[in-house]
């Protein structure tokens, strides 16, 4: 952890830096606040990370055939991935688990069978319990660290602050110039200062390969929005889709505000996105926008 004490306009905030979800966040809110924000978020993980023996997730994962009772907090989360799961035809799918976890990194079963278990419309949420079938499990990595930012907005109520999980951020309460990184650059690909509270999550495949998806011409994806949750999985989403599937999803959900930089190095960007910020300036040569 680190903290600093700064001056947010006529206010005094405090800044902290902490290791969370396997990355760092950075917390900015007024004094006093920041390390029952970290709390807040902290707890989140150890329910609902896979990497922890201990938490919800983790004994769902281990009970696949079974239901297993889980905390409200845990409900919340399950829904709110299959909710985006709904919404996008499962382009975001939650029991991507059965790939990710139980072929990947555990090997306990082969890349066939995982991927014939992924199938978000087998899993049951009911009365506090979630039902898996057998040999599937649950990865929330593609909303946890939305899921966890939006619920420490949540609980904290205060009248502004900034937070940060890696890609993931949010604003509410004022206003502060906000950037998005070029990794063709290394520079900025876009800055502006926001004009009202968002969220924004921005994400890609192109180093770790960590998300299962459809061959595309996508390099990188940002999506703003309200919901910080709905906003990362969306985000997730977008990155697995193909090109066609994309625009289709686009076309038909034009409230989403998105950022698409695409791998020959031009960029789309939509008119919802644009609406949130003042003076965004986009730095690449190639600029497409979308009333």
């Amino acid at each position: 952890m680190r903290g600093v004490l700064l001056a947010v306009g006529t206010l005094l905030a405090q800044e902290g830096t902490f290791h969370l979800m396997g990355t760092y966040a950075v917390i900015e809110l007024p004094e006093g606040k920041t390390y029952e924000a970290y709390r807040i978020m902290k707890g989140v993980e150890e329910l609902l990370s896979d990497y922890i023996p201990e938490s919800d997730i983790s004994r769902v994962n281990k009970s696949s055939g079974q239901c297993v009772k889980v905390s409200e907090l845990t409900s919340k989360a399950v829904s709110k991935a299959l909710f985006v799961s709904n919404l996008t035809n499962g382009s975001f799918d939650p029991t991507v688990g059965s790939w990710s976890i139980n072929f990947r990194r555990l090997g306990s079963i082969n890349e066939d069978e995982a991927l014939k278990l992924i199938d978000f419309k087998k899993v049951r949420l009911s009365s506090g319990f979630v039902c898996l079938e057998k040999g599937m499990a649950l990865d929330l990595g593609g909303i946890g660290k939305g899921f966890a930012i939006e619920e420490l907005y949540e609980m904290i109520k205060t009248p502004w602050g900034f937070v940060s999980i890696a890609g993931d951020l949010k604003v509410w309460g004022h206003q502060r110039e906000l950037g998005v990184f070029n990794p063709l650059t290394g520079g900025l690909l876009a800055k502006g200062k926001n004009v009202k509270d968002l969220c924004m999550s921005t994400g890609s495949n192109f180093l770790r390969r960590h998300i299962l998806g459809k061959e595309n011409s996508v390099l990188q994806v940002t999506v703003v929005g309200k919901d910080c949750a709905i906003v990362d999985a969306i985000e997730t989403a977008l990155v697995a889709m193909s090109d066609s599937e994309r625009d289709r999803f686009l076309s038909q959900n034009r409230d989403i505000g998105v950022l698409v930089l695409l791998r020959d190095g031009s960029v789309f960007v939509n008119r919802v996105f644009l609406e949130y910020f003042s003076g965004l300036s986009i730095f690449p040569n190639d600029q497409r926008s979308q009333d």
